[in-house]
C-alpha cells in the first residue's frame, strides 16, 4: 500500500482511490456513519466511514476510536463543501494502528495543564505551525548569510567565563573545576574572525534570570554573528538584511501556517530596509513625553520598548546607549564618548528587543580599564584579551534571539509557545 499525505488529498483527482495514515484529530458518530478528521504533518482532512462501505468490525472500530489514535485509511476522494478544505475521503478500509486512552487535553484547558502535557500539546495545529515557521525562519537566515559569504561555526556550550553577567550564569561541575553553560558565543566568534572574517553560529544559550515575563526563557536559541572590518553602522545594515530575509522566508514558505496564528499578514510585508534609527537620548525624550520617569543611564525595559514601538510598522534601532548600562567589551563612540557604538533592534508593534549588537572595543588598555572599573577578574579572559594583542582589527557583531523573532512573526503572546519544550524559571518538565 502506497500512502499519500493528507495535503495530497486536495491535489488528487476526484473519485481517485487514496491511502492515508495519521491521527484522529476530531471524531463524531451518527448511527451508521462516522465522521472523523484525520491529521498528519501536512494538514487535516475529513474521512467518513459508512455502514456498507467497510466491514462491520471496521465500522465498530471507527465508532469506538478515540482522539489521537493512529489509523490507516483507504478510500475515494469526493467534494464536500461542508468539510475542511472542501473535500473528504469516503473510507473503504479503516484500520486502527495505535489505540489511544482518553486524551487529557480538551478544548478548554489551563495554561499549566497544557505545559504539564507539553509532550502531547505539541501535536496541536498551532504548535505544529509554529515549529514549521521556525524551521523556515532559520533556513532563511542560513541561506541569506551564506549568500553574504558568512561561515557557520560551532562554538562551545561549556565555558569558564561570562559574557553578559556573572549573576545569570548556570554553574556546573566540569570534572575537577567549575564551568558554566554559555550565555553567548560572542567571544569565541570574535576569535574566529581572525581566520574566517565573517562568521555566525546558531546555538542554545542559557540565562539564569528569575524573569517571569512573556519574553524570557532560561534556554533559548541564539543566532550570533561577528564580522571583521565592519563598524556599528555596517553592523546594523547586516541586521536589516538578515531580519528581512527571515520574515520573507516565513511568508514564502509558511503562509498557511501564519494565517492559522495571526489574522493579518500585511504588517509582515512592511518589513523592509531601511529600519528606523534613533539615538538613546531621543528615545528618553520620547518616553518622558509619554509620562515615563526615566533618567539618562537607565536601560530600557520591556515596558519602555513597547511604548517606543507600539505604533511603528518596521523595526527600530535604538543606538548609542550610555556606557553604564551596557557591557565592557563595546567600543566607545567617537563622537560621544559617554556612549558606546551600539544598537538594540526593537521589533514593531510593541514586541520589544530582538537583537543587541555593537562595534567591539579593540584597544587593550581601554578594555583592561573597564574590567578593573567593573571589578571583572581578568584571568578567565586572558585568551580573549590576546585577541587585542595579535593583529586586532575593527569588528562588530550582534546576538539575535530566535524565539523573539518567531514570537513577533507569529504574533504570539508568550515566548514559551515558540519552543516545543520551554525552559523557564518555574519549569523544566517535561
Amino acid at each position: 500500500m502506497s500512502f499519500i499525505s493528507v495535503s495530497g488529498v486536495f491535489e488528487a483527482p476526484l473519485e481517485s482511490e487514496v491511502s492515508l495514515r495519521g491521527w484522529i484529530y476530531r471524531h463524531r458518530s451518527s448511527g451508521a456513519i462516522v465522521f472523523a478528521v484525520l491529521r498528519d504533518q501536512s494538514g487535516i482532512v475529513q474521512v467518513t466511514v459508512k455502514k456498507g462501505n467497510v466491514p462491520n468490525e471496521q465500522l465498530e472500530a471507527a465508532k469506538a476510536v478515540s482522539m489521537e489514535a493512529s489509523v490507516q485509511i483507504r478510500g475515494r476522494v469526493f467534494e464536500d463543501k461542508r468539510a475542511p478544505g472542501g473535500r473528504e475521503v469516503r473510507a473503504s478500509c479503516f484500520k486502527v494502528i495505535g489505540p489511544a486512552d482518553a486524551y487529557p487535553i480538551t478544548e478548554y484547558q489551563s495554561e499549566e495543564l497544557l505545559l504539564d502535557n507539553r509532550h502531547l500539546w505539541i501535536r496541536s495545529r498551532e504548535q505544529t505551525a509554529v515549529m514549521k515557521i521556525k524551521a523556515s525562519v532559520l533556513a532563511g537566515a542560513r541561506d541569506w548569510l551564506r549568500g553574504q559569504d558568512f561561515t557557520e561555526v560551532t562554538p562551545p556550550i561549556l565555558t569558564q567565563n561570562a559574557c553578559e553577567g556573572g549573576t545569570t550564569l548556570f554553574k556546573l561541575k566540569y570534572f575537577d573545576r567549575d564551568a558554566y553553560l554559555s550565555q553567548s558565543a560572542q567571544m569565541y566568534l570574535e576569535a574566529l574572525i581572525f581566520s574566517l572574517e565573517r562568521v555566525y553560529s546558531i546555538t542554545p544559550s542559557f540565562r539564569a534570570e528569575r524573569s517571569r515575563t512573556s519574553r524570557h526563557l532560561a534556554e533559548y536559541w541564539h543566532l550570533e554573528l561577528e564580522e571583521a572590518w565592519v563598524d556599528n553602522r555596517g553592523n546594523m545594515d547586516i541586521q536589516e538584511g538578515l531580519v528581512t530575509a527571515m520574515v520573507e522566508a516565513a511568508l514564502k514558505e509558511r503562509k498557511e501556517e501564519l494565517l492559522l496564528l495571526r489574522k493579518d499578514l500585511a504588517p509582515l510585508y512592511e518589513i523592509k530596509p531601511p529600519f528606523k534609527r534613533m539615538r538613546y537620548e531621543e528615545a528618553i525624550q520620547r518616553l518622558r513625553g509619554q509620562g515615563f520617569e526615566i533618567e539618562w543611564g537607565c536601560d530600557l525595559g520591556a515596558v519602555e520598548e513597547r511604548a517606543l514601538t507600539a505604533e511603528e510598522a518596521v523595526p527600530v534601532f535604538v543606538t548609542n546607549y550610555p556606557k553604564e548600562c551596557k557591557a565592557f567589551y563595546m567600543k566607545e563612540d567617537d563622537e560621544d564618548p559617554r556612549t558606546y557604538a551600539c544598537a538594540d533592534l526593537l521589533a514593531p508593534a510593541g514586541y520589544g528587543e530582538i537583537i543587541g549588537g555593537s562595534e567591539r572595543e579593540t584597544d587593550l588598555a581601554k578594555l583592561l580599564a573597564r574590567m578593573e572599573e567593573q571589578e571583572i577578574c581578568t584571568d578567565p579572559y586572558k585568551w580573549y584579551l590576546d585577541l587585542r594583542r595579535y593583529g586586532s582589527v575593527p569588528h562588530s557583531g550582534f546576538g539575535l534571539g530566535v524565539e523573539r523573532v518567531v514570537k513577533f512573526i507569529c504574533s504570539m503572546d508568550h515566548i514559551r509557545d515558540t519552543v516545543p519544550f520551554p525552559r523557564t524559571v518555574s519549569r523544566v518538565y517535561p
